[in-house]
């Protein structure tokens, strides 16, 4: 969430860069801003008072030694008095402290500089293309019957067990699948990322401190009975093992990455959107998570884009880079990349992957921070990007790489599949 300090440095700003995001924020700050001075009147009134109260305290003693009985009496009482009146103003101090809390909580982060006016995904700005474009026959098959040609993924099996978007892999399309677990952790292992395997279910707290609580709630599946959430990706987990931690400023940066199955209701998705793989509710993800100091997190962000970059490239599919605006951007970022890569079949455009940086945002929510070289503790800048998600990538595989004689499978994948060609 935006720091108190954010908001009081130029609260103008603040409101001009919410508005980016089609939020408005106006009320909300000055709230904020009238509740902290309200705080801190109440915080010195405490202090005051904690003050008096330990003079007047330290006197019963005395008095009782030199035989002023009543008057200590008198002053016990004044004394029960004084924590009476520190009990109220601690409750009302409590009650404005939680009522910042939850303004804050339910504004969203600041985009930086280099993001776009817009409010849809018409606005997002085109920064980068590569690949080459496949060229198909006319009787290419989209991926959903290819799945089903070459018994690679049954979706009909997934809702007879679980429902739409849990699809079953098959064969050679369960071992392309783990082929691409493999390739992508192997690459980010070479690019320096520790391998961290995370829960699959979180609690409130963690949910609340990346940011999915309480924006997303209900694109989460929630266990009742425990009150735990079924990640959505491990972004979650992975960012919560640094909250409430302080981390020594030579430990600086932290790269981690992390395989999990990723969980999401997509309430209200329907349409040619969600065919096959498209969008689904259980998919499989490669994260890769950066904690890093302030100065040095812009430059980390573009490391995460060529890392992603290079494995689409590797993976010989077309791609390009959009600069998402405002209106697209997610609740938490900063500043956000999305890689879409193109679907041949289909001929449209399939998001593999988001790229983004939080600033402090997450990091003030985790308490995730570092200790400078001025002995003091300072908020730490997050970032995280997909690296990759699989379910788009492999319908583009499926789709780009069909020929008569079968799918062919890129060449940095042999090793890990065993084959060479589906057919």
């Amino acid at each position: 969430m935006l720091t108190l300090q954010q908001i009081k440095e130029d609260p103008e700003r603040i409101i001009a860069r919410l508005a980016v995001k089609g939020f408005d924020g106006k009320q909300g700050v000055n709230d904020v801003i009238d509740f902290d001075d309200e705080r801190r009147n109440l915080q010195f009134q405490s202090d005051t008072l904690a003050a008096q109260l330990k003079k007047k305290a330290d006197s019963i003693g005395r008095l009782m030694k030199e035989g002023n009985k009543a008057e200590a009496e008198e002053a016990k009482k004044e004394v029960a008095g004084m924590k009476e009146k520190q009990k109220e103003l601690s409750d009302r101090l409590a009650v404005t402290e939680n009522s910042i809390r939850d303004i804050l909580l339910g504004m969203p982060n600041v985009p930086c500089d280099m993001v776009p006016e817009g409010l849809t995904a018409a606005d997002n700005v085109v920064e980068k293309t590569g690949g080459k474009m496949p060229e198909l026959s006319s009787d290419a098959l989209p991926h959903w019957d290819l799945a089903r040609k070459y018994n690679l993924i049954n979706f009909d099996l997934g809702v007879k067990i679980t429902g739409p978007g849990f699809p079953v892999y098959i064969g050679k399309g369960a071992k392309l699948q783990r082929a691409l677990i493999q390739f992508f952790l192997d690459r980010a292992s070479d690019a320096g990322y520790l391998e961290i395997q995370p829960p699959y279910v979180v609690n409130e707290a963690s949910g609340y401190g990346t940011g999915q609580l309480p924006d997303k709630e209900g694109q989460m599946y929630l266990i009742n009975e425990d009150k735990l959430y079924m990640i959505p990706t491990a972004e979650v987990p992975v960012t919560n093992l640094y909250r409430d931690v302080i981390i020594p400023a030579d430990q600086l940066p932290v790269k981690n990455c992390a395989y999990s199955a990723c969980f999401r209701r997509e309430a209200g998705s329907y349409g040619k959107d969600v065919r096959g793989l498209n969008r689904l509710h259980q998919f499989d993800k490669v994260e890769i998570v950066r904690i890093e100091k302030p100065e040095d997190s812009y430059a980390a962000l573009e490391e995460m884009k060529d890392h992603v970059q290079g494995l689409l490239e590797s993976l010989g599919l077309p791609w390009h880079i959009l600069r998402l605006c405002g209106g697209d951007m997610s609740f938490t970022s900063a500043i956000t990349f999305d890689f879409e890569v193109y679907s041949a079949a289909q001929e449209r455009w399939l998001e593999v992957s988001s790229v983004s940086n939080f600033e402090t945002y997450q990091a003030n929510r985790l308490k995730c921070r570092y200790r400078g070289e001025d002995k003091k503790t300072h908020l730490c800048h997050t970032l995280n990007g997909s690296a990759l998600a699989l379910p788009r990538i492999m319908a583009a595989l499926l789709e780009n790489n069909q020929t008569p004689e079968g799918i062919i499978i890129p060449e940095c994948l042999r090793k890990y599949t065993g084959f060479d060609i589906i057919n």
